[in-house]
């Protein structure tokens, strides 16, 4: 579709997670700040809610930590290079020259992140950080195969979008990239550095971009053409073509999100939803289902009748 577009830089990983944030969070974790109710809704933490209503209480409300992940890590590195790669011009975007991005972007990132040093606090010799950054070299080198960065000019990098609907619900999120062509049709494309998930499970990935179509669609008046997700882990790329019908059907589903969050919000009742993925939970230990004790609730809660 000869995508031809004009450049735009964009935001860092700290400030998305700065910005996904609701504002909410306990008085300690946010410098002395009373906690807060959440103001607005992200593509992350609309699946959160919908994974574990708990779990986004610990995550938006208590502003619980969470222990650096790998995974995770590897993820803002390579998202960092295929950003950054971008400022180069069209020749000079080489499969070689992403990788040899690697390292300096993990540099940056720990910088910012001094924490992310544990990640390999028990390596002393090194040999785990070198397979890691080569784990996302070859992430960063696979993207080459599924798609050419040479013939690519990105309108938008890492794109922060929020707007606000007629019902007053908040939304916003990053876009990894947003591509129009001559004749103004646009495409939403988000990076993933896992594999490509089962039909039946990829409702959730879909989810997300059409957040952030319906974003698009409110701030701009356009419907984006197409929702490209590419997985690097598995070297696939995954298309949908969205329709308004769509879209209406995403606002109405996160209006009854929004509400049932309101409702939690105001009465404190954040219900456990036990699924396999509690496995990979940092919250088990305030969590009733294994045992535990949440924290005090930190905002007012309503009486009955009230």
């Amino acid at each position: 579709m000869g995508w031809s577009t004009e450049q735009d830089g964009a935001g860092t990983q700290g400030v998305r997670d700065a910005q996904e944030g609701s504002g909410a969070g306990t008085a300690g974790e946010r410098g002395g700040e009373p906690a807060r109710p959440p103001v607005a809704l992200s593509p992350s933490r609309a699946s959160d809610f919908m994974q574990c209503p708990l779990l986004y209480r610990f995550r938006v409300i208590d502003r619980l930590p969470e222990k650096p992940s790998p995974a995770a890590a590897r993820g803002t590195v390579v998202h960092a290079v295929l950003e950054r790669l971008f400022d180069a011009p069209a020749a000079a975007r080489t499969a070689a020259g992403a990788r040899a991005m690697v390292p300096g972007e993990w540099e940056r990132l720990l910088a910012k992140r001094p924490e992310l040093a544990e990640l390999f606090a028990d390596d002393p010799g090194g040999e785990r950080l070198a397979a890691w950054l080569a784990e996302a070299e070859a992430l960063v080198e696979r993207w080459f195969t599924l798609e050419d960065p040479q013939r690519l000019e990105p309108a938008d990098r890492e794109l922060y979008v929020e707007t606000e609907l007629a019902s007053g619900l908040r939304l916003r999120g990053f876009i990894d990239r947003v591509d129009v062509a001559p004749t103004g049709e646009v495409r939403i494309v988000d990076y993933k550095t896992g594999k490509a998930p089962r039909p039946e499970f990829a409702e959730g990935a879909l989810f997300q971009m059409k957040f952030y179509a319906l974003v698009i669609w409110r701030l701009r008046g356009v419907v984006p053409r197409r929702l490209q997700l590419v997985y690097l882990g598995s070297g696939e790329v995954r298309t949908y073509d969205p329709g308004e019908a769509d879209l209406r059907a995403v606002e109405r589903k996160l209006l009854a999100l929004w509400e049932a969050i309101r409702l939690a919000t105001e009465t404190g009742d954040w219900r456990p939803r036990p699924t396999k993925l509690c496995g990979w939970c940092d919250h088990r230990a305030h969590c009733p289902e294994f045992g535990g004790t949440p924290p005090v609730y930190p905002l007012p809660v309503a009486r009955a009748g009230d």
